[in-house]
Protein backbone atom coordinates (compact mmCIF):
# COMPACT_ATOMS: atom_id res chain seq x y z
CA UNK A 1 0.00 0.00 0.00
CA UNK A 2 1.26 3.29 -0.56
CA UNK A 3 0.27 6.18 1.63
CA UNK A 4 0.39 10.41 0.59
CA UNK A 5 -0.03 12.53 2.30
CA UNK A 6 -0.44 16.58 0.79
CA UNK A 7 -1.67 19.70 1.56
CA UNK A 8 -4.50 21.75 0.23
CA UNK A 9 -5.12 25.33 1.37
CA UNK A 10 -3.69 24.43 4.51
CA UNK A 11 -6.37 21.11 5.33
CA UNK A 12 -4.52 18.02 5.48
CA UNK A 13 -5.89 15.57 3.17
CA UNK A 14 -5.40 11.84 3.92
CA UNK A 15 -5.08 9.21 0.14
CA UNK A 16 -4.84 6.06 0.68
CA UNK A 17 -4.01 4.16 -2.41
CA UNK A 18 -3.94 -0.26 -2.65
CA UNK A 19 -2.59 -2.25 -5.55
CA UNK A 20 -5.42 -4.13 -5.57
CA UNK A 21 -8.54 -4.54 -8.74
CA UNK A 22 -10.95 -1.52 -7.37
CA UNK A 23 -14.11 -3.27 -6.04
CA UNK A 24 -16.68 -1.38 -7.67
CA UNK A 25 -18.59 -2.61 -10.43
CA UNK A 26 -20.12 -0.75 -13.77
CA UNK A 27 -23.68 0.05 -11.98
CA UNK A 28 -26.57 2.79 -13.35
CA UNK A 29 -28.13 2.95 -9.87
CA UNK A 30 -27.41 4.96 -6.60
CA UNK A 31 -28.84 4.34 -3.10
CA UNK A 32 -30.21 6.92 -0.76
CA UNK A 33 -31.41 6.24 2.54
CA UNK A 34 -32.09 9.45 5.12
CA UNK A 35 -34.59 10.43 8.07
CA UNK A 36 -36.86 12.48 5.96
CA UNK A 37 -38.26 11.79 2.19
CA UNK A 38 -38.04 14.85 1.19
CA UNK A 39 -34.11 14.91 2.08
CA UNK A 40 -34.03 11.39 -0.05
CA UNK A 41 -35.90 12.82 -3.07
CA UNK A 42 -33.51 16.15 -2.79
CA UNK A 43 -30.56 13.75 -3.07
CA UNK A 44 -31.81 12.10 -6.14
CA UNK A 45 -32.91 15.29 -7.92
CA UNK A 46 -29.56 16.68 -7.37
CA UNK A 47 -28.12 12.65 -8.91
CA UNK A 48 -30.39 13.47 -11.98
CA UNK A 49 -29.02 16.55 -12.50
CA UNK A 50 -25.57 15.06 -12.99
CA UNK A 51 -24.37 15.64 -9.16
CA UNK A 52 -22.10 13.22 -7.67
CA UNK A 53 -22.76 11.08 -4.08
CA UNK A 54 -20.97 14.28 -2.79
CA UNK A 55 -23.46 17.02 -4.27
CA UNK A 56 -26.17 14.87 -3.25
CA UNK A 57 -25.42 14.87 0.23
CA UNK A 58 -24.81 18.71 0.23
CA UNK A 59 -28.22 18.51 -0.88
CA UNK A 60 -29.70 15.80 1.34
CA UNK A 61 -27.84 17.64 4.65
CA UNK A 62 -29.57 21.10 3.19
CA UNK A 63 -32.94 19.56 3.31
CA UNK A 64 -32.76 17.71 6.21
CA UNK A 65 -31.99 21.68 8.11
CA UNK A 66 -35.18 22.90 6.38
CA UNK A 67 -37.71 19.48 6.61
CA UNK A 68 -36.29 17.93 9.87
CA UNK A 69 -34.96 21.03 12.37
CA UNK A 70 -35.50 18.65 15.73
CA UNK A 71 -32.22 16.89 14.41
CA UNK A 72 -30.15 19.47 12.49
CA UNK A 73 -29.66 22.75 11.12
CA UNK A 74 -27.88 26.04 9.58
CA UNK A 75 -27.64 26.71 13.42
CA UNK A 76 -25.81 23.13 13.79
CA UNK A 77 -23.05 21.01 12.88
CA UNK A 78 -21.80 17.26 12.05
CA UNK A 79 -19.30 14.47 10.25
CA UNK A 80 -19.52 13.81 6.62
CA UNK A 81 -17.63 10.29 6.54
CA UNK A 82 -16.41 10.79 2.39
CA UNK A 83 -15.56 7.58 -0.33
CA UNK A 84 -13.93 8.69 -3.99
CA UNK A 85 -13.95 5.56 -5.84
CA UNK A 86 -11.73 6.23 -8.39
CA UNK A 87 -8.40 6.66 -6.44
CA UNK A 88 -9.62 5.30 -3.46
CA UNK A 89 -9.45 8.69 -1.16
CA UNK A 90 -11.35 8.36 2.22
CA UNK A 91 -11.14 11.12 4.80
CA UNK A 92 -13.90 12.68 7.09
CA UNK A 93 -14.89 15.98 6.64
CA UNK A 94 -15.68 17.95 10.16
CA UNK A 95 -18.05 20.44 10.65
CA UNK A 96 -18.44 20.17 14.39
CA UNK A 97 -19.37 23.33 16.59
CA UNK A 98 -16.93 25.04 18.49
CA UNK A 99 -16.83 26.77 21.53
CA UNK A 100 -16.71 30.08 21.44
CA UNK A 101 -13.91 32.35 22.26
CA UNK A 102 -15.00 34.28 25.60
CA UNK A 103 -16.23 30.54 26.90
CA UNK A 104 -14.77 29.25 29.46
CA UNK A 105 -14.78 26.17 31.84
CA UNK A 106 -16.78 27.45 34.49
CA UNK A 107 -19.11 28.93 32.57
CA UNK A 108 -22.33 26.82 32.98
CA UNK A 109 -21.35 26.64 37.50
CA UNK A 110 -23.17 28.66 40.11
CA UNK A 111 -20.85 30.76 43.12
CA UNK A 112 -20.64 27.58 45.16
CA UNK A 113 -18.91 25.56 41.36
CA UNK A 114 -22.01 23.71 41.04
CA UNK A 115 -24.00 22.54 37.68
CA UNK A 116 -26.79 25.19 37.16
CA UNK A 117 -29.41 23.02 35.56
CA UNK A 118 -30.23 23.79 31.78
CA UNK A 119 -28.12 26.63 31.29
CA UNK A 120 -26.08 24.84 28.97
CA UNK A 121 -28.99 23.43 27.42
CA UNK A 122 -31.47 26.26 26.82
CA UNK A 123 -30.86 29.45 25.48
CA UNK A 124 -28.63 31.32 23.46
CA UNK A 125 -25.71 30.66 25.55
CA UNK A 126 -25.61 26.81 24.71
CA UNK A 127 -24.82 27.45 21.60
CA UNK A 128 -21.25 26.66 19.57
CA UNK A 129 -20.55 28.35 16.20
CA UNK A 130 -22.37 26.57 13.74
CA UNK A 131 -20.24 24.33 11.30
CA UNK A 132 -23.00 23.25 8.64
CA UNK A 133 -22.98 26.24 6.48
CA UNK A 134 -19.21 26.24 6.28
CA UNK A 135 -19.59 22.56 5.47
CA UNK A 136 -21.78 22.49 3.13
CA UNK A 137 -19.87 24.88 0.45
CA UNK A 138 -16.72 22.80 2.05
CA UNK A 139 -18.51 19.73 0.35
CA UNK A 140 -19.19 21.28 -2.71
CA UNK A 141 -16.74 23.04 -3.87
CA UNK A 142 -13.68 20.82 -2.92
CA UNK A 143 -16.08 17.51 -4.02
CA UNK A 144 -18.86 18.21 -6.06
CA UNK A 145 -19.56 18.30 -9.49
CA UNK A 146 -22.41 21.09 -9.86
CA UNK A 147 -22.59 25.12 -8.60
CA UNK A 148 -23.73 25.30 -4.96
CA UNK A 149 -26.73 27.26 -5.62
CA UNK A 150 -28.37 24.00 -8.20
CA UNK A 151 -27.43 22.15 -5.20
CA UNK A 152 -29.48 24.22 -2.65
CA UNK A 153 -32.29 24.62 -4.71
CA UNK A 154 -34.16 22.03 -3.12
CA UNK A 155 -33.85 22.93 0.76
CA UNK A 156 -34.73 26.39 -0.87
CA UNK A 157 -37.85 25.22 -2.14
CA UNK A 158 -39.00 23.20 0.48
CA UNK A 159 -38.43 26.35 3.02
CA UNK A 160 -40.30 29.09 1.17
CA UNK A 161 -43.13 26.30 -0.26
CA UNK A 162 -43.16 24.54 3.03
CA UNK A 163 -44.10 20.64 3.85
CA UNK A 164 -46.58 19.11 5.33
CA UNK A 165 -45.45 17.72 9.42
CA UNK A 166 -45.35 14.63 10.62
CA UNK A 167 -46.17 13.36 14.05
CA UNK A 168 -42.37 12.64 14.68
CA UNK A 169 -41.94 16.45 14.62
CA UNK A 170 -45.20 17.07 16.31
CA UNK A 171 -44.09 14.82 19.63
CA UNK A 172 -40.13 16.29 19.08
CA UNK A 173 -41.77 19.97 19.67
CA UNK A 174 -44.19 18.33 22.64
CA UNK A 175 -40.54 17.27 24.22
CA UNK A 176 -39.28 21.04 24.27
CA UNK A 177 -42.58 23.11 23.91
CA UNK A 178 -41.91 24.45 27.33
CA UNK A 179 -38.41 26.58 26.11
CA UNK A 180 -39.63 27.31 22.75
CA UNK A 181 -42.80 28.92 24.35
CA UNK A 182 -40.09 31.31 25.89
CA UNK A 183 -38.62 31.95 22.40
CA UNK A 184 -40.52 34.48 20.19
CA UNK A 185 -38.88 34.04 16.76
CA UNK A 186 -38.83 30.29 17.12
CA UNK A 187 -42.72 30.25 18.46
CA UNK A 188 -43.50 32.03 15.50
CA UNK A 189 -42.49 29.87 13.05
CA UNK A 190 -42.65 26.45 14.30
CA UNK A 191 -45.65 27.09 16.82
CA UNK A 192 -49.68 27.73 15.86
CA UNK A 193 -50.65 30.76 18.69
CA UNK A 194 -48.62 28.76 20.97
CA UNK A 195 -49.58 25.27 20.55
CA UNK A 196 -48.18 22.00 18.44
CA UNK A 197 -49.79 22.41 14.96
CA UNK A 198 -52.32 20.05 14.26
CA UNK A 199 -51.00 16.90 12.12
CA UNK A 200 -50.49 17.80 8.42
CA UNK A 201 -49.62 21.29 8.94
CA UNK A 202 -47.69 23.28 6.60
CA UNK A 203 -44.42 24.39 7.91
CA UNK A 204 -43.07 27.28 6.37
CA UNK A 205 -39.80 29.33 6.79
CA UNK A 206 -39.55 32.29 4.57
CA UNK A 207 -36.69 33.58 6.23
CA UNK A 208 -34.82 30.39 6.12
CA UNK A 209 -34.99 30.00 2.92
CA UNK A 210 -33.80 33.54 2.03
CA UNK A 211 -30.29 32.51 4.10
CA UNK A 212 -30.50 29.32 2.35
CA UNK A 213 -30.29 31.18 -0.89
CA UNK A 214 -27.20 33.76 0.73
CA UNK A 215 -25.17 31.13 1.65
CA UNK A 216 -25.68 29.60 -2.33
CA UNK A 217 -24.98 32.83 -3.66
CA UNK A 218 -22.61 33.96 -1.59
CA UNK A 219 -20.47 31.07 -0.35
CA UNK A 220 -19.42 30.72 2.97
CA UNK A 221 -19.28 35.05 3.58
CA UNK A 222 -23.90 34.62 3.01
CA UNK A 223 -23.71 33.05 6.26
CA UNK A 224 -20.78 34.03 8.39
CA UNK A 225 -20.81 37.56 7.76
CA UNK A 226 -22.91 40.24 6.08
CA UNK A 227 -26.46 40.26 7.13
CA UNK A 228 -27.08 37.15 7.86
CA UNK A 229 -23.89 37.49 10.38
CA UNK A 230 -25.33 40.53 12.13
CA UNK A 231 -28.92 39.12 12.55
CA UNK A 232 -27.48 35.77 14.09
CA UNK A 233 -24.93 38.14 16.58
CA UNK A 234 -27.96 40.60 17.78
CA UNK A 235 -29.99 37.89 18.66
CA UNK A 236 -27.27 35.51 20.60
CA UNK A 237 -26.09 38.71 22.59
CA UNK A 238 -29.93 39.58 23.07
CA UNK A 239 -30.65 35.90 24.42
CA UNK A 240 -27.32 35.77 26.54
CA UNK A 241 -25.26 34.58 24.29
CA UNK A 242 -21.63 35.43 24.14
CA UNK A 243 -21.03 34.90 20.09
CA UNK A 244 -18.65 37.83 18.25
CA UNK A 245 -17.72 38.07 15.04
CA UNK A 246 -14.95 36.48 15.67
CA UNK A 247 -16.31 33.49 16.32
CA UNK A 248 -18.00 33.89 13.01
CA UNK A 249 -14.35 35.05 11.13
CA UNK A 250 -12.38 31.96 12.86
CA UNK A 251 -14.68 28.95 12.36
CA UNK A 252 -13.10 26.57 10.08
CA UNK A 253 -14.38 23.38 8.48
CA UNK A 254 -11.12 20.04 9.11
CA UNK A 255 -10.24 17.35 7.19
CA UNK A 256 -9.63 14.30 9.46
CA UNK A 257 -8.20 11.06 8.82
CA UNK A 258 -10.62 8.35 9.77
CA UNK A 259 -10.58 5.93 12.26
CA UNK A 260 -10.10 2.52 10.86
CA UNK A 261 -9.54 -1.16 11.87
CA UNK A 262 -10.64 -4.77 11.53
CA UNK A 263 -13.48 -6.67 12.81
CA UNK A 264 -13.69 -10.50 12.03
CA UNK A 265 -12.57 -9.77 8.38
CA UNK A 266 -14.35 -6.60 8.15
CA UNK A 267 -12.94 -3.43 6.96
CA UNK A 268 -14.29 -0.33 9.61
CA UNK A 269 -13.55 3.49 8.87
CA UNK A 270 -15.35 5.55 11.23
CA UNK A 271 -15.58 9.27 12.93
CA UNK A 272 -12.52 10.34 14.06
CA UNK A 273 -12.45 12.77 17.48
CA UNK A 274 -13.66 15.07 18.20
CA UNK A 275 -16.18 11.82 17.53
CA UNK A 276 -15.61 9.25 20.02
CA UNK A 277 -17.55 7.26 17.85
CA UNK A 278 -14.88 5.44 15.65
CA UNK A 279 -12.66 4.65 18.71
CA UNK A 280 -15.21 3.63 20.80
CA UNK A 281 -17.09 1.36 18.78
CA UNK A 282 -13.60 -0.47 17.14
CA UNK A 283 -12.09 -0.97 20.72
CA UNK A 284 -15.28 -2.54 21.55
CA UNK A 285 -14.82 -4.45 18.53
CA UNK A 286 -11.84 -5.34 19.31
CA UNK A 287 -12.29 -6.66 22.91
CA UNK A 288 -15.68 -9.22 20.95
CA UNK A 289 -12.91 -9.95 18.22
CA UNK A 290 -11.53 -13.31 20.12
CA UNK A 291 -15.42 -14.16 21.39
CA UNK A 292 -17.12 -16.52 19.11
CA UNK A 293 -20.23 -14.07 19.70
CA UNK A 294 -22.94 -17.29 17.09
CA UNK A 295 -22.04 -19.51 19.44
CA UNK A 296 -23.47 -18.01 22.80
CA UNK A 297 -27.02 -17.82 23.40
CA UNK A 298 -28.69 -14.40 23.45
CA UNK A 299 -28.41 -13.73 27.46
CA UNK A 300 -24.42 -14.78 27.02
CA UNK A 301 -23.97 -12.23 23.51
CA UNK A 302 -25.80 -9.54 25.32
CA UNK A 303 -23.39 -9.77 28.56
CA UNK A 304 -20.33 -9.84 26.45
CA UNK A 305 -21.84 -6.87 24.06
CA UNK A 306 -22.62 -4.86 27.32
CA UNK A 307 -19.24 -5.53 28.92
CA UNK A 308 -17.31 -4.38 26.11
CA UNK A 309 -19.25 -1.27 25.84
CA UNK A 310 -18.98 -0.50 29.51
CA UNK A 311 -15.17 -0.41 28.84
CA UNK A 312 -15.20 1.44 25.79
CA UNK A 313 -17.90 3.90 27.09
CA UNK A 314 -15.31 4.07 30.67
CA UNK A 315 -12.39 4.86 28.45
CA UNK A 316 -14.29 7.39 26.37
CA UNK A 317 -15.07 9.56 29.55
CA UNK A 318 -11.36 9.16 30.67
CA UNK A 319 -9.42 10.05 27.85
CA UNK A 320 -11.58 11.57 24.57
CA UNK A 321 -11.91 15.03 23.41
CA UNK A 322 -10.65 17.53 20.81
CA UNK A 323 -7.75 16.53 19.57
CA UNK A 324 -6.54 19.76 18.39
CA UNK A 325 -6.40 20.41 22.03
CA UNK A 326 -5.50 16.73 24.36
CA UNK A 327 -3.76 14.48 24.15
CA UNK A 328 -5.51 11.19 22.82
CA UNK A 329 -3.72 7.82 23.38
CA UNK A 330 -5.37 6.66 20.27
CA UNK A 331 -3.01 4.03 19.31
CA UNK A 332 -3.41 2.27 22.76
CA UNK A 333 -6.84 2.10 22.87
CA UNK A 334 -6.84 0.78 19.28
CA UNK A 335 -4.89 -1.81 19.81
CA UNK A 336 -5.37 -5.42 20.37
CA UNK A 337 -2.87 -6.30 23.05
CA UNK A 338 -4.62 -3.27 24.91
CA UNK A 339 -8.13 -4.94 23.97
CA UNK A 340 -6.97 -8.43 25.30
CA UNK A 341 -6.01 -6.89 28.56
CA UNK A 342 -9.40 -5.73 28.98
CA UNK A 343 -10.86 -9.41 28.20
CA UNK A 344 -8.99 -10.45 31.30
CA UNK A 345 -11.47 -8.19 33.48
CA UNK A 346 -14.37 -9.44 31.65
CA UNK A 347 -16.12 -13.11 33.48
CA UNK A 348 -18.37 -14.58 31.25
CA UNK A 349 -20.38 -15.51 34.21
CA UNK A 350 -20.65 -12.44 36.12
CA UNK A 351 -21.20 -8.77 35.72
CA UNK A 352 -18.62 -6.50 36.71
CA UNK A 353 -19.63 -3.31 38.62
CA UNK A 354 -18.65 0.30 36.67
CA UNK A 355 -17.04 1.00 39.95
CA UNK A 356 -14.00 -1.46 39.73
CA UNK A 357 -13.00 0.35 36.17
CA UNK A 358 -9.71 1.59 36.97
CA UNK A 359 -10.20 5.64 37.09
CA UNK A 360 -13.22 6.12 38.29
CA UNK A 361 -15.21 9.23 37.68
CA UNK A 362 -17.72 10.38 39.95
CA UNK A 363 -21.24 9.46 39.09
CA UNK A 364 -23.56 12.38 39.27
CA UNK A 365 -27.76 12.34 39.09
CA UNK A 366 -29.05 12.59 35.68
CA UNK A 367 -33.93 13.00 25.09
CA UNK A 368 -32.16 12.88 22.15
CA UNK A 369 -32.05 14.19 18.54
CA UNK A 370 -29.79 14.15 15.53
CA UNK A 371 -29.90 12.91 12.12
CA UNK A 372 -28.13 10.73 10.06
CA UNK A 373 -28.30 9.74 5.93
CA UNK A 374 -26.12 7.50 3.95
CA UNK A 375 -25.83 7.81 -0.09
CA UNK A 376 -23.87 5.25 -2.70
CA UNK A 377 -23.70 7.00 -6.10
CA UNK A 378 -23.77 5.25 -9.52
CA UNK A 379 -19.97 5.01 -9.79
CA UNK A 380 -19.34 3.88 -6.42
CA UNK A 381 -18.68 7.47 -4.43
CA UNK A 382 -20.21 7.31 -0.89
CA UNK A 383 -21.23 9.43 1.78
CA UNK A 384 -22.26 8.53 5.52
CA UNK A 385 -23.20 12.01 6.99
CA UNK A 386 -24.45 12.45 10.29
CA UNK A 387 -25.45 15.57 11.58
CA UNK A 388 -26.93 17.57 14.76
CA UNK A 389 -28.32 20.63 16.98
CA UNK A 390 -27.81 18.32 20.18
CA UNK A 391 -31.39 17.94 21.31
CA UNK A 392 -34.42 17.95 20.07
CA UNK A 393 -34.41 21.93 18.44
CA UNK A 394 -31.47 22.41 19.68
CA UNK A 395 -31.13 25.38 22.26
CA UNK A 396 -35.02 25.88 21.16
CA UNK A 397 -34.05 29.53 20.42
CA UNK A 398 -34.39 30.84 16.42
CA UNK A 399 -31.58 33.99 15.69
CA UNK A 400 -34.60 36.72 14.03
CA UNK A 401 -34.89 37.23 10.77
CA UNK A 402 -32.73 34.27 10.03
CA UNK A 403 -35.00 31.08 10.06
CA UNK A 404 -31.81 29.26 12.21
CA UNK A 405 -32.32 27.52 15.39
CA UNK A 406 -29.53 27.52 17.44
CA UNK A 407 -27.04 24.39 18.88
CA UNK A 408 -26.92 23.21 22.05
CA UNK A 409 -24.05 21.88 21.47
CA UNK A 410 -22.14 23.20 24.58
CA UNK A 411 -24.06 20.25 26.60
CA UNK A 412 -21.63 18.11 24.93
CA UNK A 413 -18.63 19.54 27.22
CA UNK A 414 -17.70 18.45 30.66
CA UNK A 415 -19.73 21.50 32.62
CA UNK A 416 -17.85 20.03 35.65
CA UNK A 417 -15.69 16.86 36.00
CA UNK A 418 -18.28 13.85 36.60
CA UNK A 419 -21.13 15.75 36.01
CA UNK A 420 -23.67 14.12 33.58
CA UNK A 421 -25.03 15.82 29.93
CA UNK A 422 -27.98 15.68 28.82
CA UNK A 423 -27.65 12.04 27.58
CA UNK A 424 -26.52 10.89 31.20
CA UNK A 425 -22.38 11.13 29.78
CA UNK A 426 -19.83 11.97 32.09
CA UNK A 427 -16.41 12.73 31.68
CA UNK A 428 -12.83 14.43 32.56
CA UNK A 429 -10.36 17.44 31.85
CA UNK A 430 -9.98 16.09 28.35
CA UNK A 431 -13.59 17.59 27.28
CA UNK A 432 -13.39 20.42 29.84
CA UNK A 433 -14.68 23.81 27.99
CA UNK A 434 -11.73 26.06 26.19
CA UNK A 435 -12.24 28.62 23.88
CA UNK A 436 -12.01 27.57 20.35
CA UNK A 437 -12.60 24.25 21.42
CA UNK A 438 -14.33 21.12 19.30
CA UNK A 439 -16.76 19.66 21.90
CA UNK A 440 -16.76 15.98 22.08
CA UNK A 441 -19.25 13.81 19.94
CA UNK A 442 -21.10 10.44 19.74
CA UNK A 443 -21.86 10.27 16.02
CA UNK A 444 -20.73 7.39 14.38
CA UNK A 445 -20.85 7.58 10.31
CA UNK A 446 -19.40 4.18 9.12
CA UNK A 447 -18.65 2.76 6.50
CA UNK A 448 -17.98 -1.84 6.42
CA UNK A 449 -16.19 -3.52 3.58
CA UNK A 450 -15.55 -7.76 3.42
CA UNK A 451 -15.24 -9.78 -0.08
CA UNK A 452 -18.41 -9.81 -0.75
CA UNK A 453 -20.65 -6.46 0.75
CA UNK A 454 -19.68 -2.18 0.84
CA UNK A 455 -22.04 -0.90 3.39
CA UNK A 456 -22.86 2.92 4.43
CA UNK A 457 -25.00 3.06 7.94
CA UNK A 458 -25.28 5.44 11.12
CA UNK A 459 -28.12 6.85 13.41
CA UNK A 460 -28.89 9.73 15.79
CA UNK A 461 -29.35 8.69 19.13
CA UNK A 462 -27.30 10.54 21.52
CA UNK A 463 -24.96 9.13 23.94
CA UNK A 464 -26.54 5.85 22.20
CA UNK A 465 -25.31 6.10 18.78
CA UNK A 466 -21.95 4.18 18.85
CA UNK A 467 -23.96 1.29 20.92
CA UNK A 468 -26.80 0.94 17.55
CA UNK A 469 -23.66 1.13 15.30
CA UNK A 470 -22.12 -1.29 17.23
CA UNK A 471 -24.60 -4.14 17.16
CA UNK A 472 -25.43 -3.17 13.12
CA UNK A 473 -21.78 -3.82 12.04
CA UNK A 474 -22.29 -7.15 14.33
CA UNK A 475 -25.53 -7.88 12.56
CA UNK A 476 -23.38 -7.15 9.42
CA UNK A 477 -20.87 -9.62 10.02
CA UNK A 478 -23.71 -12.41 10.72
CA UNK A 479 -24.35 -11.71 7.28
CA UNK A 480 -27.62 -10.07 7.61
CA UNK A 481 -29.03 -7.72 5.22
CA UNK A 482 -29.73 -3.34 6.06
CA UNK A 483 -33.64 -4.45 6.54
CA UNK A 484 -32.12 -6.76 9.82
CA UNK A 485 -29.15 -3.93 10.91
CA UNK A 486 -31.80 -1.08 11.12
CA UNK A 487 -34.50 -3.60 12.98
CA UNK A 488 -31.93 -4.77 15.88
CA UNK A 489 -33.65 -4.72 19.30
CA UNK A 490 -31.33 -2.19 20.95
CA UNK A 491 -29.75 -2.02 24.27
CA UNK A 492 -26.78 -0.18 25.78
CA UNK A 493 -24.17 0.54 28.37
CA UNK A 494 -22.11 3.86 28.79
CA UNK A 495 -19.97 2.84 31.98
CA UNK A 496 -22.24 5.06 34.06
CA UNK A 497 -25.09 4.92 34.97
CA UNK A 498 -24.11 1.40 35.83
CA UNK A 499 -27.29 -0.33 33.95
CA UNK A 500 -27.84 -1.92 30.97
CA UNK A 501 -30.34 0.41 28.81
CA UNK A 502 -33.06 -1.72 26.49
CA UNK A 503 -35.49 -0.18 24.46
CA UNK A 504 -39.31 -0.72 24.35
CA UNK A 505 -39.24 -4.36 23.90
CA UNK A 506 -35.79 -4.74 23.10
CA UNK A 507 -35.70 -7.51 25.88
CA UNK A 508 -37.47 -10.47 26.37
CA UNK A 509 -38.57 -11.66 29.83
CA UNK A 510 -36.29 -14.75 29.86
CA UNK A 511 -33.45 -12.34 28.83
CA UNK A 512 -34.00 -9.92 31.22
CA UNK A 513 -34.18 -12.46 33.74
CA UNK A 514 -30.52 -14.28 32.67
CA UNK A 515 -29.33 -10.94 32.48
CA UNK A 516 -30.07 -9.93 36.18
CA UNK A 517 -28.83 -13.51 37.33
CA UNK A 518 -25.88 -12.54 35.84
CA UNK A 519 -25.31 -9.30 37.83
CA UNK A 520 -26.78 -6.60 35.76
CA UNK A 521 -28.93 -3.95 36.76
CA UNK A 522 -31.41 -3.30 33.72
CA UNK A 523 -33.86 0.01 32.66
CA UNK A 524 -36.09 -0.13 29.90
CA UNK A 525 -36.19 3.07 27.80
CA UNK A 526 -39.78 3.89 27.14
CA UNK A 527 -39.91 4.11 23.49
CA UNK A 528 -38.05 2.08 20.40
CA UNK A 529 -35.25 4.39 20.38
CA UNK A 530 -32.49 5.46 17.14
CA UNK A 531 -32.94 6.57 13.29
CA UNK A 532 -30.73 4.34 11.70
CA UNK A 533 -30.09 4.92 7.84
CA UNK A 534 -28.08 2.12 6.08
CA UNK A 535 -27.18 1.32 2.11
CA UNK A 536 -25.46 -1.34 1.04
CA UNK A 537 -23.86 -2.79 -2.57
CA UNK A 538 -23.36 -6.37 -3.07
CA UNK A 539 -19.58 -6.81 -5.37
CA UNK A 540 -20.32 -9.93 -6.71
CA UNK A 541 -24.07 -9.16 -8.35
CA UNK A 542 -23.55 -5.07 -8.31
CA UNK A 543 -27.21 -4.89 -6.42
CA UNK A 544 -27.79 -2.11 -4.22
CA UNK A 545 -30.03 -1.97 -1.20
CA UNK A 546 -31.18 0.19 1.43
CA UNK A 547 -33.23 0.29 4.89
CA UNK A 548 -34.53 3.12 6.57
CA UNK A 549 -35.51 3.00 10.36
CA UNK A 550 -39.30 1.94 10.76
CA UNK A 551 -38.89 3.75 14.55
CA UNK A 552 -38.77 7.10 12.33
CA UNK A 553 -40.40 8.27 8.92
CA UNK A 554 -37.42 8.61 6.66
CA UNK A 555 -37.05 7.03 3.37
CA UNK A 556 -34.48 4.44 1.41
CA UNK A 557 -34.79 4.00 -2.12
CA UNK A 558 -32.46 2.17 -4.89
CA UNK A 559 -33.15 4.24 -8.09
Amino acid sequence: MTVLIRRLNGVSLFLLFCCVTPAWAANDKAAIASAHPLATLAGFEILEQGGNAFDAAVAVSAALAVVEPAGSGLGGGGFWLLHREKDGFETMVDGREKAPLAAHKNMYLDQNGEVIPGLSRDGALAAGIPGLPAALVHLSENYGALPLPQVLRPAMRYAEQGFQIGERHRKLLAFRLKQLLKDAAASEVLLQNGRIPDAGSVLRQSDLAKTLSRLAEQGRDGFYAGEVAEKLLASVKQGGGIWTQDDLDQYKVVERRPIRGNYRGIDVVSAAPPSSGGIVMLQALNILSAYSLDELDRVGRIHLVSAAMQRAYHDRAMFLGDADFVEIPQAQLLSLDYAAGIRRSIRLDKAMPSTWLAGEIEENNDGPHTTHFSIIDKDGNRVAGTLSVNFPFGAAAMAEGTGVLLNDEMDDFVSKAGSMNGYGLVGGVANAIEPGKRMLSSMSPTFLEDDERIAVVGTPGGSRIISMVLLAVLDFAAGHEPDSWVNVPRYHHQYLPDVIQYEKGGLTEEEIAGLKALGHRLKEVRYRYGNMQAVQYHKKTGRLSAASDPRGEGLALVR
